[in-house]
């Protein structure tokens, strides 16, 4: 499903978005809504002081069909697109970024790389599983000395008879405790450079593979990070998923579709914080009057929803250009950059809006404060969408200079 390209017709309210969805994409934004206000919303701060991994809830929204929402129908999946995709992930990271992350990593990430590269039987094994939420996936190309630079892995597998043998460890993966299967990128020809990666699927429970150390985090603490460590971790020959040699090409695949949902998890926080601080500077009075009065604060206001708007129209393009099956290389890694950094100037201004009532846990800003960094890091920093985007645009426009 997409947006359909007219202007929005009237609403009760406000306009989200700047384009009419669907009858379908409205019923599930508010299906969503209400579970988040309802299920989400009241566990929140426990979730996020505990570091407590929302297992229940996760469960939940398998049932939902929103750990299988971009996939056909007949692997499990609720056979539903980006557009759909986008705003279930805005509308969960508006009340718990870290239920938006868990839910970005899981499809973006593990079960779409097994879409995009797997083969068929790959595909039928596991996507049904990963589709219904029975089983939870994640996905490990990040290691302790490469982050940005993939290349640089050392995480590697040796092939054995009818075997693959991996050694190493991977880092900063979401889900990584709690994941039944991972998808893992590890050198087969360190010789070759990216061309020398290859991807594997790895089942939770086999031998010689066990998540390591799970990190303390400034924000999305409810979201499982942790380490996969790989101790002569044998896993079957017909588990590399992918031609071998092409892992690395085909994560980039995958990536693009997932900046789609990094740039949707930084709406969603973005739109949070200013959600909650229009309620804010309605209530707190100074000087004999609100300070929603004062014109200061309406230029505030002004420019954090307008920013956001903005991200939104570049994340919504994106994603309907994936819909359309068009590459999405620039316009995701444009809609990650900008949405990501709009957000944290959002939760910035937020926390500047409530004073020091900002910078203490009774209000829902000082959280949405410490989520959003993670969405100008995660699935590339900032500086690697720049680099994507300028290398993108030398294609089209090579320098006149």
């Amino acid at each position: 499903m997409s947006a359909v390209a007219k202007p929005a017709a009237e609403s009760t309210e406000p306009n989200t978005y700047p384009f009419t969805l669907t009858e379908d994409q409205e019923a599930l934004r508010r299906e969503i809504r209400d579970f988040a206000a309802r299920e989400i919303a009241p566990n929140v701060s426990r979730w996020d002081e505990a570091s407590e991994f929302p297992a229940d809830v996760v469960k939940q929204l398998g049932q939902m069909g929103l750990l299988g929402i971009i996939f056909p129908t007949e692997l499990g999946g609720a056979g539903l697109g980006y557009v759909d995709y986008m705003l279930a992930i805005e509308e969960l990271s508006a009340v718990d970024g870290s239920i938006g992350i868990i839910v970005a990593a899981h499809n973006s990430l593990c079960t779409n790389h097994i879409f995009l590269a797997g083969n068929e039987a790959q595909r039928r094994k596991y996507i049904p599983k990963l589709a219904s939420g029975e089983w939870l996936g994640a996905w490990g190309l990040t290691e302790p000395g490469s982050g940005s630079d993939a290349a640089g892995a050392r995480t590697a597998a040796v092939r054995q008879g009818d075997h693959w043998i991996l050694n190493g460890n991977k880092t900063f993966i979401t889900n990584g405790h709690y994941a039944d299967v991972s998808v893992v990128i590890a050198v087969t020809d360190k010789s070759q450079g990216t061309h020398g990666l290859s991807a594997f699927i790895v089942e939770k429970g086999t031998p010689g593979f066990r998540p390591g150390k799970k990190e303390n985090k400034l924000g999305l603490r409810a979201s499982d990070t942790s380490e996969l460590i790989f101790e002569d971790c044998a896993i079957p020959a017909e588990n590399l998923l992918g031609e071998l040699g092409e892992g690395f090409v085909d994560a980039m695949r995958t990536l693009d579709g997932g900046r789609i949902s990094i740039a949707a998890l930084a709406l969603g926080i973005g739109r949070g914080a200013l959600d909650a601080s229009v309620k804010y500077v309605k209530q707190r009075r100074q000087f004999g009057k609100a300070i929603a009065e004062f014109q200061g604060i309406q230029w505030k206001l002004a420019d954090m929803a307008t920013e956001l708007d903005a991200a939104r129209l570049l994340t919504l393009r994106a994603a309907v250009l994936k819909d359309a099956g068009r590459r999405v290389t620039q316009e995701s890694a444009m809609a990650k950059l900008y949405a990501s950094e709009v957000a944290v100037r959002i939760c910035d201004e937020a926390v500047q809006l409530h004073g020091g009532y900002g910078f203490i846990k009774d209000y829902p800003v000082e959280k949405f404060y410490r989520d959003v960094k993670l969405c100008t890091i995660g699935e590339g920093t900032s500086e690697i969408q720049r680099m994507v985007i300028g290398r993108e645009i030398l294609k089209v426009s090579p320098s006149r200079g």
